[in-house]
């Protein structure tokens, strides 16, 4: 009798491990399922910002450059979260990437990929992803950037050095890649020149609307096109302001020169708004020339087609870095903050960012409070050289404190009048010296809270 129990539980033990073997085997196979499969959260919907244009702009096609669009389910179901854009060979490739030190893999991927040396015939190509941002994700951070460039590169017979990637969405969550993946195949198949506004609508995450800004200029044997797009409603301030752009021109100019340009219009485009004064995980600028103009190569930064070119991208930039923050999360106020005569330019930047990120200054925006005070005190914590003897606050045209205290002009059934608009300049003279400083902001509504308080949800 003993022997047979004793056979019975050898049985039931060696059955148990089985069966916890089985269940390890469905738990991973569930898991690899639910990776691959779509999502099934809804994506919320949200009314357009009250700052909005009143549509998508109609930009020119740029040769060289075709787009794609998919729903791959990186978050929500149904909704168009990745695009693909190829750029022909011969292309100059620039960017711009956040300066925060805890950096996303797709932003270390690029900067990396950027200082590699290219054959001058080499094609490109950009990938980028809402709903997800894959920061702070560790070594998988780096295997998801590697399997969907990877994915691209084969798709499109690039090397993989020269495809970008971005992801835009929560901080902190495996990026789903296998639904790239997956999409990849068929956004090659669908590529087209037409396609750049579906591209616009699919970097989106907390975004009202899509953003794009176009420009053309006249260069030496024919016109040069530059078209843009962008996304970044919330966690915009400077340090390359989540904020991803995409900029494409059909100019002929070489890599160097073209950063060159890059690099120096940033500080007072997109590094010069700010919505909530938080510097993101994932910012990237991408520019992509394709040469393809019938216009002369720019081979001289000094000649005024140069100049006009630099212009032209300065103005999509301008452009679109407006329309981040008119689309501000919660925001119903376009807000200029003008600082002049300032001591330095240092100066008259740390009272412009101080002035535009305080909670006061833009808590009173929203409810249409004219309280300059506010303004005072956001100058006096800038950590600038100010007197207050010298210091004058305006709104609008209005002066309102000047020589120490309120002047003798102030009417405040005037100012609140004129706080009821929906795009408002406060200005800050210093008189102290002849730096000057704009940057754009908005206000801080409850809106802003009630998506911020429930954005992983």
């Amino acid at each position: 009798m003993a022997k047979k129990k004793k056979k019975k539980d050898d049985k039931d033990i060696k059955l148990k491990a089985k069966v916890k073997k089985l269940r390890a085997k469905i738990k991973a196979l569930k898991s690899d399922l639910s990776a691959v499969a779509p999502a099934k959260i809804k994506a919320k919907t949200v009314s357009v910002s009250p700052l909005a244009p009143a549509h998508f702009p109609k930009l020119p096609a740029i040769a060289g450059v075709e787009f794609a669009s998919a729903a791959a389910g990186v978050k929500y179901a149904g909704r168009t979260d990745v695009m693909l854009a190829r750029v022909a060979p011969g292309a100059s490739i620039a960017g711009v990437f956040t300066t925060s030190s805890t950096r996303a893999a797709c932003v270390l991927d690029c900067q990396s990929k950027l200082a590699m040396r290219v054959p001058k015939d080499a094609g490109a190509a950009i990938i980028v992803n809402s709903g997800n941002a894959n920061a702070f994700t560790g070594k998988n951070g780096q295997k998801a950037v590697d399997m969907v460039t990877g994915a691209v590169a084969k798709a499109l017979d690039l090397p993989i050095s020269r495809v970008f990637s971005s992801s835009t969405g929560v901080i902190g969550e495996p990026l789903p890649f296998e639904r790239i993946v997956l999409a990849v195949d068929g956004l090659a198949q669908r590529l087209s020149g037409a396609g750049i506004e579906d591209a616009a609508r699919a970097i989106m995450t907390t975004d009202t609307y899509p953003k794009g800004a176009s420009a053309v200029i006249e260069g030496e044997g024919g016109p040069i096109t530059i078209a843009g797009i962008a996304k970044g409603s919330g966690m915009i301030a400077p340090n390359m302001a989540t904020m991803l752009v995409y900029i494409f021109t059909d100019a002929a100019i070489a890599p160097a020169r073209l950063q060159k340009m890059l690099s120096r219009q940033v500080d007072d485009t997109f590094n010069a708004i700010t919505v909530d004064s938080d510097t993101s995980t994932s910012d990237a600028l991408i520019v992509a020339a394709t040469g393809q103009s019938k216009a002369a190569e720019i081979r001289d930064l000094r000649t005024q087609v140069a100049k006009n070119f630099e212009a032209g991208l300065r103005d999509v930039m301008m452009d679109l870095a407006h329309q981040v923050v008119r689309d501000g999360e919660g925001a119903t106020k376009f807000v200029e903050v003008r600082v002049t005569r300032a001591a330095s330019a240092e100066d008259a930047h740390k009272v412009a960012m101080a002035v535009a990120n305080s909670p006061l200054v833009k808590t009173a925006l929203a409810g249409e409070d004219a309280n300059w005070g506010r303004v005072v005190a956001a100058v006096g914590k800038s950590g600038a050289k100010a007197d207050r003897d010298k210091l004058t606050i305006s709104f609008g045209d209005m002066v309102l404190a000047e020589k120490g205290w309120r002047a003798p002009s102030y009417s405040e059934a005037d100012a609140s009048a004129y706080m009821k608009g929906d795009e408002l300049v406060i200005g800050v003279d210093l008189g102290l010296g002849r730096a000057n400083k704009s940057v754009w902001t908005c206000d801080l509504t409850h809106r802003y809270i009630d998506i911020n308080a429930d954005y992983r949800s």
